[in-house]
């Protein structure tokens, strides 16, 4: 950020000297890093599966996890004509841009309750040269209604409220809390993306959803209810219930 040549330059170069301004803004950074300011933060950008994604603190910084979901989608996309994608809480885009990437007979649709997460992922749209194939609402789940979608993919807040302060301080000072809060029973958010998602969804059309470690009861049950048929349930990298794979029917 603070010297704009590659990493393998820098290490090819040791004897590179830095100009007094590109020290001040090292010593700036290292000062935000020292309050636990996250350095996807910092820095404005992270990684994510094969791409680079702008990111601020509007929005979540991804995380590997979610990788999970990534994954799923596009392998069950391989062999699939031209298909309809929703993202509930698209956030900076990185899941649902992450798919339309690799997949390009696929159209996606973005909503987010945040303007500047919407703007956020529109400019990572563009970074892709997928901007054609996406649509972007600023609209909460219960008053979206727009169009009926082949897949759906959320990865709704679904943190307990009274354990947010238990978080990472990183987490807990910077990151948006509005994409944590899942109410008191950490499921008010999961909800909301069900019940809606059976109307939004095509018969036999798949919801793909992230859950936490110990939701997995529950949500089945709230699928079941809302008339889905539960195809699997993903571990994450830390072999816990991380993402679960349901058929409207």
């Amino acid at each position: 950020m603070f010297s704009k040549k590659k990493r393998e330059e820098i290490i090819l170069n040791l004897d590179y000297k830095l100009s007094n301004s590109q020290i001040i803004l090292f010593k700036k950074l290292l000062k935000e890093r020292s309050k636990g300011k996250p350095i996807g933060y910092i820095i404005g950008k992270r990684d994510f599966w094969k791409n680079e994604f702008i990111i601020n603190e509007s929005s979540l910084i991804p995380r590997p996890d979610s990788e999970l979901i990534v994954q799923e989608v596009i392998k069950y996309l391989k062999n699939k004509p031209f298909s309809k994608l929703l993202e509930i809480g698209v956030g900076s885009g990185c899941i649902l841009l992450s798919v339309l990437n690799e997949r390009r007979h696929c159209y996606g649709t973005g909503i987010d309750i945040s303007k500047e997460c919407i703007n956020l992922s529109k400019i990572n749209s563009k970074k892709l040269g997928i901007i054609n194939r996406i649509k972007f609402y600023k609209s909460d789940i219960d008053n979206f209604n727009i169009g009926k979608y082949d897949l759906i993919i959320s990865n709704p807040p679904y943190i307990k409220k009274q354990d947010i302060k238990y978080l990472e301080k990183d987490i807990v000072n910077f990151e948006p809390k509005k994409a944590l809060d899942g109410g008191l029973d950490g499921l008010s958010e999961i909800k909301k993306v069900i019940n809606r998602s059976s109307k939004l969804i095509k018969l036999k059309g798949k919801l793909f959803l992230e859950i936490a470690f110990d939701q997995k009861r529950e949500v089945l049950s709230l699928l079941k209810n809302k008339g889905f048929y539960i195809n699997k349930v993903i571990k994450d990298l830390g072999y816990n219930d991380r993402c679960v794979v349901s058929t409207k029917i």
